[in-house]
C-alpha cells in the first residue's frame, strides 16, 4: 500500500490527486493509504508541498507530480482516453481567472448534455479528475453554496451524481477528518524499529484462536498486518493458532473469515497451527535430544510456587532417556503422562518471569475440530507460534504489547531450534473506556444471557460495533489513523463514531418518527380536503438517494412534548410543509389532548423557534409502528483494574427501548440500512417487519452527550444517604416535630405523593430475559427470537 498525504490548505487544495487515489481504492482496495494534514504543506520544509506520495521507490512530492504518478501505476484503469480531461481538469478549470472558469464550465456543460458521465458509459478517471478541480475551486464551491442557479444545470447535475458516488465520499470525509498538527500526540506512528524491510520480500501474518469472534482490538492487529504487508509490496498471511481444541470451533473460524473480509482484509494464505501438528512435535522431541526439554510430573500449584520463587523443578535435570520416555507417555496418554507437561529448560531464576521454564506441551483429551482424536498432546502458542512462522517464510511478527515479556521467549526457540529467525515487534491495544476486551469475560455475558450473543450491539466485537451501525469505512480509517504507536491509552468512543457519522451523514435517508406514547391528534385548517401523498427527498443534499411518499392532510399527528410546549396564538413550523399557528389546544391536566392549527404557508419559516416533525394521517398510507432501542455500556467502570469483578461493576440497566410510529417507506427497508430520524438521530434497521417488530437501533454520533453512560443512582440516592449519614434535612431532628406528629400532620392534610420523576427513557431491566434455544443456550448472532 502507498502513502498518500495532503495538506487541507494546499494551494491548489490537492483534491485531483485525491479523487484519483480514491477512484483507484474503489477498484483495487487498499492501494492508497489517503490522509489529510492541517497547513499548506505535506512536507516539512517544501512549501509546494500540497500532496506527499510515499511508494516503494521513495517519495513523490507535488500534486502535479503525484497526478502523473497515479496514472502511470494504473494505466488499467485510467487510461489514454482521459488524458484531454486529465489536461482540462488541470488546466482550464484550475486558476482564479472567473471568466476562465465560466469558460470552461461552459464547454463541460455543452459536452454533458446528453451524457452521464465525462468519458464513456461508466464512471472513469476522467470524472474523478474533473470532479476533483471543481471541489478544488473556490470560485465554483462559492456559487455553488450562494448562487447556484448561475451554474451550468447539466454540470450541477453531473456534479451533484459523483459527489454522492462512494469514492468522492471518502474524499470529503477524509478532508473533513483532517489530522490536526497540535494534537500530534493522540496519532499513532507506524515507526516500530522494522528492520530488513525490503520491498517485495515481506511477509506478515495474523494468527488469530478461533476461540471467540473478532473485536475491534483484533481488527487493529489484522489491518496494521495488513498495512504493512502491503505497503512494503508484500504478503498477508492468515494461520488460525488452533491448539486449544476446548475452546475452538468451526463456526468461529468461519466468522473470523467473514469479518476479515468485511473489514477488506483477504490474506495470500490461509493456514492453521494444526497442519503442523507432527513438525511441532518432532521439534519437541529434538529439544529433548538436546536436552533443551524436559517432562515434568510437578503438580501445577507446586510448580507456580516454584517458577514464582525461582526454584528448579525436581524433573529439571532427567536424563534424556526419562524424558523421551515420560513424553511417549503424554503422547498416548497414559495415567502417568497426563500428570506431566513438557517445560523448555531456558532459566529458573531469570527477572523475566516467562523465560523460568515454560510449558511447550500438555495433554488433552477434548477431540480437536480438525484432527478429531489423532493428537492427545498439544503444543502451546509460544512453542508453535516461532516455529510456523519461521517455516511458513515470515520476516515481521507484530503483536500486541501485553505479550512484550514473552519476546525473549518467541526469540530463545530460534537458535535452540536451529530455526531462520523473525523480527518480533509490538504495538498498543486499542482499550476503550467502559469497554471489555478480554474474550473470557466477554464469554461469561454470553453463557450467563446478559446478551443476545456475540453480535450484541453492546459488544465491542467487530460484528456487535456494526450492527450498531458501525461501517467498515470508518472502522478502517480509525485503525490507520491509530498507527502501530507503542503508547498505551484508554481510547473514548467518540472519535471512532464521530468518524463514522462523516462517512453515513451524505447517505442516510431522512425520515419521520413521533413517540407513540401520548400521541397528539391536529386538526389543519386550511390543509387540504383529502389526504395527498407527495414524492419527497429523501436527503435534500443527495437527490441520487430517490424520494419517499409523504402524506399532507388536515389530520395530523404530534408528538406530545412538542404539543405541551406551544401557546395559543404562536406560529410553528411543520418541517418541510409550512408554517401553522396554533389555535386550539385541549387539554386533559397537563397533558395535551388535541389541538387545531391553521395553516400559514405565508408565514417566514426563519421566524419560528420551534421546527416540528409530524406524519399526515391517510388509511391508504398508514404510518408504520417500530421500537427504536439506545444502549448504555454493559459496565459502569470507566478503566477495569485488575482485582475488579465484573458482576459488581454490571450497569442494571444497558437497553432501552421506545414505541414510535415512522412513515410508512420505513417499513420497506432492508436490514441493515442506515437512515436519519429527524430530530432525533441516526438508526440501523436491525429487524424489518418480515422478522417481526420493526426494530430501529440508535447509532452514536460520537457527541458527548450521546457517548456518556446514562447510568446513574436513583433519584435522591445522594441526597437520602447524606441527610441518612448526617440527620440534616428532616424536620424532626431539628426538634421541630417528632416522627409520629409528622406522620399524623401528613395524614390530616391528606397531601398527595409527590409525582414520580422518571427518565426520558422506559427502562426495564434485561438481565435473566434473554430468550434461550431448546438447549438452554443463548441465541446465536444470526437468529435472535428476542422480541422487542
Amino acid at each position: 500500500m502507498s502513502t498518500l498525504t495532503l495538506a487541507q490548505k494546499g494551494s491548489p487544495h490537492p483534491y485531483i490527486a485525491a479523487s484519483l487515489a480514491e477512484f483507484v481504492n474503489a477498484s483495487k482496495a487498499a492501494t492508497y493509504a489517503v490522509s489529510w494534514i492541517e497547513g499548506s504543506s505535506a512536507k516539512d520544509g517544501d512549501k509546494k508541498a500540497s500532496a506527499l506520495l510515499t511508494t516503494s521507490g521513495g517519495e513523490v512530492v507535488g500534486e502535479t507530480a503525484t497526478i502523473a504518478s497515479i496514472v502511470s501505476a494504473h494505466s488499467d484503469l485510467i487510461t489514454a482516453s482521459d488524458s484531454k480531461w486529465l489536461d482540462f481538469a488541470q488546466g482550464s478549470l484550475g486558476g482564479n481567472d472567473f471568466k476562465a472558469l465560466e469558460a470552461a464550465l461552459a464547454e463541460l456543460d455543452h459536452h454533458l448534455v446528453m451524457r452521464s458521465f465525462v468519458a464513456g458509459y461508466a464512471l472513469s478517471g476522467s470524472d474523478a479528475a474533473v470532479w476533483g478541480a471543481l471541489k478544488a475551486s473556490m470560485m465554483f464551491q462559492r456559487n455553488l453554496k450562494q448562487k447556484a442557479e448561475m451554474l451550468p444545470d447539466h454540470v450541477i447535475r453531473w456534479y451533484n451524481h459523483i459527489s454522492s458516488l462512494e469514492f468522492a465520499q471518502r474524499v470529503v470525509a477524509g478532508h473533513q477528518n483532517v489530522h490536526k498538527k497540535e494534537k500530534k500526540g493522540e496519532q499513532g506512528s507506524f515507526e516500530l524499529g522494522f528492520k530488513g524491510l525490503e520491498h517485495g520480500k515481506v511477509v506478515t501474518r495474523f494468527p488469530p484462536e478461533p476461540s471467540g469472534y473478532l473485536h475491534i482490538g483484533h481488527a487493529k492487529a489484522a489491518l496494521l498486518n495488513d498495512y504493512i504487508a502491503r505497503s512494503n509490496g508484500g504478503k498477508l498471511l492468515i494461520r488460525f493458532d488452533d491448539t486449544n481444541p476446548n475452546k475452538e470451533k468451526v463456526e468461529f473460524e468461519e466468522s473470523i473469515i467473514e469479518d476479515l473480509r468485511l473489514l477488506g482484509i483477504k490474506g495470500d494464505a490461509l493456514t492453521h497451527t494444526s497442519d503442523y501438528f507432527q513438525l511441532i512435535y518432532d521439534y519437541a522431541i529434538k529439544m529433548i535430544n538436546k536436552g533443551l526439554a524436559y517432562a515434568d510430573d510437578t503438580d501445577q500449584e507446586t510448580m507456580r510456587a516454584e517458577r514464582m520463587d525461582g526454584i528448579a523443578s525436581k524433573c529439571r535435570d532427567q536424563s534424556v532417556e526419562e524424558n523421551l520416555r515420560r513424553f511417549k507417555e503424554m503422547t498416548e496418554a497414559t495415567e502417568f503422562g497426563q500428570t506431566c507437561c513438557l517445560r523448555a529448560k531456558m532459566s529458573v531464576d531469570s527477572k523475566n518471569k516467562a523465560l523460568r521454564d515454560p510449558v511447550i506441551y500438555r495433554c488433552n483429551l477434548t477431540p480437536h475440530h480438525r484432527t478429531g482424536s489423532a493428537w492427545k498432546v498439544y503444543p502451546t502458542y509460544d512453542f508453535c507460534c516461532p516455529i510456523v512462522d519461521s517455516i511458513e517464510g515470515v520476516t515481521h511478527a507484530l503483536r500486541s504489547m501485553e505479550y512484550r515479556d514473552r519476546n525473549p521467549q518467541y526469540e530463545w526457540f530460534f537458535p535452540a531450534l536451529e530455526l531462520r529467525p523473525v523480527q518480533i515487534l509490538d504495538f498498543s491495544r486499542m482499550n476503550f473506556v467502559y469497554t471489555l476486551l478480554s474474550k473470557r469475560k466477554l464469554q461469561w455475558f454470553v453463557d450467563k444471557g446478559l446478551v443476545g450473543g456475540w453480535d450484541d450491539p453492546r459488544f465491542p466485537t467487530v460484528r456487535g460495533i456494526r450492527r450498531r451501525g458501525m461501517t467498515i469505512e470508518a472502522l478502517r480509517q480509525y485503525v490507520l489513523m491509530q498507527g502501530a504507536s507503542q503508547k498505551n491509552m484508554l481510547l473514548e468512543w467518540d472519535k471512532i463514531w464521530s468518524l463514522n457519522k462523516k462517512v453515513i451523514d451524505p447517505v442516510a435517508p431522512r425520515h419521520t418518527s413521533l413517540i407513540k406514547q401520548g400521541l397528539v391528534p391536529v386538526t389543519l385548517t386550511g390543509g387540504p380536503a383529502e389526504p395527498l401523498v407527495k414524492q419527497m427527498l429523501k436527503h435534500k443534499k443527495n437527490k441520487e438517494l430517490g424520494t419517499k411518499p409523504t402524506v399532507f392532510s388536515s389530520q395530523l399527528l404530534v408528538e406530545q412534548a412538542d404539543a405541551a410546549s406551544f401557546e395559543l396564538g404562536e406560529e410553528i413550523t411543520l418541517m418541510d410543509w409550512g408554517n401553522a399557528v396554533v389555535e386550539e389546544i385541549k387539554k386533559d391536566g397537563e397533558t395535551v389532548g388535541a389541538l387545531t392549527l391553521r395553516l400559514h404557508l405565508e408565514g417566514d419559516v426563519k421566524a419560528t423557534k420551534k421546527k416540528i416533525t409530524w406524519l399526515g394521517q391517510d388509511p391508504a398510507v398508514p404510518a408504520t409502528e417500530a421500537v427504536l432501542v439506545d444502549y448504555d455500556y454493559l459496565i459502569t467502570k470507566k478503566k477495569l483494574e485488575e482485582d475488579d469483578s465484573v458482576e459488581d461493576i454490571l450497569t442494571p440497566v444497558s437497553e432501552f427501548k421506545e414505541t414510535a410510529l415512522v412513515d410508512a417507506s420505513v417499513a420497506e427497508l432492508p436490514r441493515e440500512s442506515i437512515i436519519q430520524l429527524e430530530r432525533r438521530g441516526y438508526y440501523i434497521v436491525d429487524k424489518t417487519l418480515k422478522d417481526g417488530a420493526l426494530t430501529l437501533i440508535r447509532i452514536p454520533d460520537g457527541k458527548a452527550s450521546t457517548m456518556a453512560s446514562k447510568h446513574k443512582e436513583e433519584p435522591g440516592a445522594k441526597k437520602a444517604k447524606k441527610e441518612k449519614d448526617t440527620g440534616k434535612g428532616s424536620p424532626w431532628s431539628k426538634g421541630n416535630m417528632s416522627k409520629p406528629a409528622k406522620k399524623d400532620a401528613d395524614a390530616s392534610l391528606n397531601l398527595p405523593k409527590p409525582k414520580q420523576v422518571v427518565d426520558m427513557y422506559e427502562t426495564k431491566p434485561v438481565y435473566g430475559e434473554v430468550p434461550v434455544d431448546a438447549a438452554g443456550k443463548a441465541s446465536d448472532m444470526y437468529e435472535t427470537s428476542r422480541i422487542y
